[in-house]
């Protein structure tokens, strides 16, 4: 199991969110560099970040930052948030991103999809936020009438590799993942599935384990030192 560290983004700090809530934010951690050298200090292989004020504005609000955060690091990075065409993905993988997570604009551009992942297919992983089954856009706080299976067997049509799957009503609550919604999706498409939301422990990721995904995304868990990096393995 690779567990993904979480360092999300407001105004530079490091914060968490209480199921997608903006009112609802807790700053954590230390800043934004001494937390992305620690967690590679303690073991990371990866490490998620998202630009949460570019999720809800539509453009990066933290280029910069993350740019620095990515000359620091020596493993790769997966980065999300408000990231909706072609250019803003070139600057992305010219600063050394390895993996760039498209939400919104995978559901309401198709076109900027198909062009995205003809151009870096290997970049590129969807990131299907749901609620009640209902796929969400836009910092979460559009949900639309899209069911998360029926979006993420188009998104495998397309040729996509990677899903990263959030219920968002388990995100930031430590009230542990949505295992029936990933055991579906895990079996409904082939792709590359990453859990992410509500996982509170390391028996949280045996269990996701058991469904057959191999790699998971935590946040508040890891904040909170339920979940090590160091001298634990699922």
């Amino acid at each position: 199991m690779k567990i993904i560290p979480a360092i999300d983004l407001i105004n530079g700090k490091c914060v968490r969110l209480y199921q997608g809530d903006f009112s609802k934010t807790t700053e954590v951690g230390s800043d934004p560099e001494s937390q992305l050298l620690r967690f590679i200090q303690d073991g990371a292989e990866m490490i998620h970040i998202v630009d949460l004020d570019g999720a809800r504005a539509g453009k990066p609000k933290q280029y910069e930052l993350i740019n620095k955060l990515c000359s620091l690091s020596n493993i790769p990075i997966e980065v999300g948030g408000g990231i909706r065409d072609i250019e803003t993905i070139d600057k992305y993988v010219s600063i050394g991103v390895s993996r760039i997570v498209l939400g919104t604009a995978a559901l309401e551009r198709e076109d900027f999809l198909k062009e995205a992942l003809d151009k870096y297919n290997q970049y590129i992983v969807i990131g299907i936020d749901a609620i009640k089954g209902k796929v969400a856009t836009r910092g979460w706080e559009t949900v639309s009438e899209i069911e998360y299976i029926g979006f993420a067997k188009k998104m495998e049509s397309l040729g996509v590799q990677t899903i990263v799957y959030t219920d968002i009503s388990k995100d930031g609550t430590l009230t542990g993942p949505n295992l029936k919604e990933l055991k579906q999706i895990s079996n409904e498409v082939s792709c590359n599935i990453v859990a992410s939301g509500g996982i509170r422990n390391m028996e949280d990721l045996q269990e996701i384990k058991k469904i057959g995904i191999t790699e998971a995304i935590v946040g508040k868990a890891i904040y909170d030192g339920q979940v090590k990096l160091i001298g634990e393995r699922v």
